[in-house]
């Protein structure tokens, strides 16, 4: 065994760097197909680049909650097995790009010697849990929301059911009324309520950017804090009986809800409820420690600043802490970008001389908690040093963008390298707006969204356009008038109109200038003049008749545009399907038996149940039927396989499948495990005669 994994001292994480590593070579060996192999790197934060043969490694980080010494531990990781780069996303995660995917048992087991986990940032699985990147210290909120988010995290990592799911599940914790954390453009969404004394949430479900947004509905009005843990084990079980299976583009909890209606998803959760092993688990509120500062803050002098550039980040990049002194600074990192040596260097000076404790925020920014009003103008000199300390934190010319086509798959186009000129735009030509927090623009490289355009005030979309010769040019999808209403509530922006892509900024002038006339928040200046209204202003734009040669190029690009998605992933060997899903039953099995060894008497049913489901799939999709959901395999297995009598049972298929989730104990547990071993080995019989006749 290999001393980065022997130095690993967490059984569940030693297992993973074990398995994954046998994995990445049974997938060279032609052993996994690539299918198979995605699905589980994916759930270890592995995703395949744009550029050929290297990894993005996402790195998961809850609620944004990391300390100094976390963050030199993933510069140090940059640095070894990356290109020194960092990249905070818009769900407070930090990526990091051009890893060898034979090196990543390693990086990971890095990682973890400080508590930092890429486990499930990935994949079909529950994402990274997002939170207020003010809570615990917000003056206006009710209570902090960081502790049910982490009880959520904690939770579910790892958890067997929240595995290999049929698309992600995305959570967020606002910490009030505001929703800071964008609860209604999220799969479930946590709002605090405090009712008759008593802590709990409004609980929201089914929201969703992309193509096609949606806004989520109220689950419960309100639901005590115990019982989140429960709600969201139900939900996601729901998800997994009723869930999309086969059609990736649907397979969103979204559309479930939309299908079904959110009465009927509700029945369904409330009779799930029944089911699950820990409707009520109690949450411990105090699992952060008492902020301690350094004893090297003490009798030093931290001098005065009265520079103008000074008062400009001390009235956009500082906010006072509830219950305190203490303030929090806000450091706009441009478009989430930054290197490992101003990672140290940061991480250096929270550790020294604050309380030691950062948030990455869904704006792609870092804020740094716990510093004394004394030490203010030190700080900011100290980030002046290294980069950081430009003014308008989360104001208009804090731009979000994705990686676009700089490195992800799925880009159509450059969201980055738009960026980049549309702040400079900003800063040129419309410095009154560098403080305006009320108004934002997001760029997105394609409909999926990573950007949020589609809840921006002002939004561009990376596509593609023909130009009249034919060729392709990179163009934009303008989108005007989305944003976040509070309680749960937002609005998705209007798709206004697709211009070239260089013909961006003029289109930004165009609209700033005419907002300069108005003296109305930006969403009431849209709503007054519609439309209609931005679509003929900006309509001059859209034609294609006189482009220049520049128009064929990308902005930051010197070569002519190409359109290309969905390339870079690894190649392998793809071998049978159904032999591939009757292998991962066997594999299920055997981890039902390792859980049921531990006395994990849950999880090793759910691993039965998952064996079960697995190997009925494998047989329905030889037969060609669909497996949309699991419960459309099972009632399609019991009509195909149970009533003709090629498999042989008492009753019912379903009942088969599901009798032992019903009740947990160790008898069931066996008995669980000996009828999947049975069904197992019966469908493995039949396929084999099957594939020889």
């Amino acid at each position: 065994m290999q001393s980065f994994r022997t130095e690993i001292e967490h059984p569940l994480v030693q297992k993973d760097l074990i398995e994954l590593e046998r994995k990445i070579h049974e997938f060279h060996g032609g052993k996994i197909d690539e299918e198979r192999f995605r699905t589980l790197r994916l759930a270890r934060g592995i995703y395949g680049q744009r550029q050929f043969g290297v990894q993005m490694i996402r790195i998961k980080i809850p609620y944004g909650k990391l300390s100094g010494e976390q963050l030199i531990r993933i510069a140090k990781v940059s640095d070894e097995y990356s290109r020194g780069r960092l990249h905070i996303t818009t769900r407070q995660d930090v990526q990091i790009h051009h890893v060898s995917l034979d090196r990543t048992p390693e990086l990971w087991a890095e990682l973890e010697r400080d508590d930092i986990t890429i486990r499930e940032a990935c994949g079909n699985t529950v994402r990274n849990i997002t939170a207020s990147e003010f809570a615990g210290i917000d003056p206006n909120e009710l209570f902090d929301v960081r502790p049910y988010a982490d009880a959520l995290f904690q939770y579910f990592l790892r958890n067997p059911i929240g595995q290999e799911l049929g698309r992600k599940l995305k959570f967020s914790f606002s910490s009030g009324d505001d929703d800071t954390a964008l609860s209604y453009m999220h799969d479930l969404g946590f709002i605090p309520r405090v009712q008759d004394g008593a802590k709990g949430f409004k609980i929201l479900v089914g929201g969703g950017l992309g193509s096609q947004s949606r806004q989520a509905d109220v689950l419960y009005e309100f639901a005590l804090v115990d019982q989140i843990i429960g709600i969201t084990e139900a939900l996601i079980r729901v998800f997994e009986k009723h869930g999309e299976r086969t059609r990736r583009m649907k397979a969103r909890l979204k559309f479930l809800i939309k299908e079904v209606g959110i009465e009927m998803f509700k029945n369904w959760i409330n009779e799930e409820l029944e089911n699950v092993p820990n409707p009520i688990v109690k949450i411990e509120e105090d699992i952060f420690p008492e902020v301690r500062f350094a004893t090297s803050l003490k009798n030093i002098s931290w001098g005065q600043d009265d520079s103008d550039a000074y008062r400009d980040w001390l009235e956009s990049n500082t906010f006072p802490q509830k219950g305190s002194s203490l303030y929090a600074v806000g450091i706009k990192v441009h478009l989430g970008d930054f290197y490992t040596n101003q990672a140290r260097a940061l991480a250096k000076l929270v550790i020294g001389h604050t309380g030691n404790e950062l948030t990455f925020t869904l704006g792609q920014n870092i804020i740094i908690r716990h510093v004394k009003a004394s030490t203010l103008p030190f700080i900011y000199r100290e980030l002046e040093k290294i980069g950081l300390a430009d003014p308008g934190f989360n104001s208009i010319a804090d731009v979000t963008a994705c990686p676009g086509t700089d490195t992800c798959n799925l880009g159509i186009s450059s969201s980055t390298g738009l960026a980049v000129v549309v702040e400079d735009l900003l800063k040129a030509e419309y410095s009154e707006l560098v403080k305006n927090e009320a108004l934002n623009i997001k760029i997105s490289g394609c409909m999926n969204a990573c950007g949020q355009h589609m809840i921006a005030q002002i939004g561009f979309q990376g596509m593609s356009m023909n130009g009249p010769d034919k060729r392709v040019l990179p163009a934009i999808q303008v989108l005007l008038g989305g944003g976040t209403l509070g309680n749960g509530r937002g609005r998705f922006a209007d798709k206004v109109i697709k211009i070239p892509s260089k013909r961006a900024l003029d289109a930004l002038r165009l609209i700033l200038n005419d907002y300069a006339l108005s003296e109305k928040s930006f969403l009431d200046y849209y709503d007054e003049k519609g439309e209609r209204y931005f679509y003929d202003l900006l309509k001059p734009l859209s034609g294609t008749e006189n482009l220049l040669e520049t128009d064929y190029l990308d902005w930051g690009h010197t070569r002519q545009y190409e359109k290309a998605v969905g390339v870079g992933e690894c190649a392998g060997v793809v071998i049978d399907l159904v032999s591939t899903l009757l292998v991962e039953s066997e594999d299920k099995i055997s981890e039902a038996k390792g859980a049921a060894a531990k006395e994990q008497f849950s999880d090793a049913i759910y691993y039965t149940y998952q064996s079960i489901v697995n190997t009925a799939k494998a047989l329905l999709i030889a037969e060609g039927k669909k497996t949309n959901s699991h419960h459309l395999i099972i009632n399609d297995f019991d009509e195909h396989f149970i009533k003709t009598n090629r498999i042989k049972i008492k009753g019912e298929f379903s009942d088969f499948a599901l009798k032992h989730k019903q009740n947990v104990t160790s008898e069931s547990v066996k008995s669980s495990i000996i009828d999947a071993v049975w069904f197992y080995s019966q469908a493995k019989q039949l396929r084999e005669q099957e594939v020889v006749a």
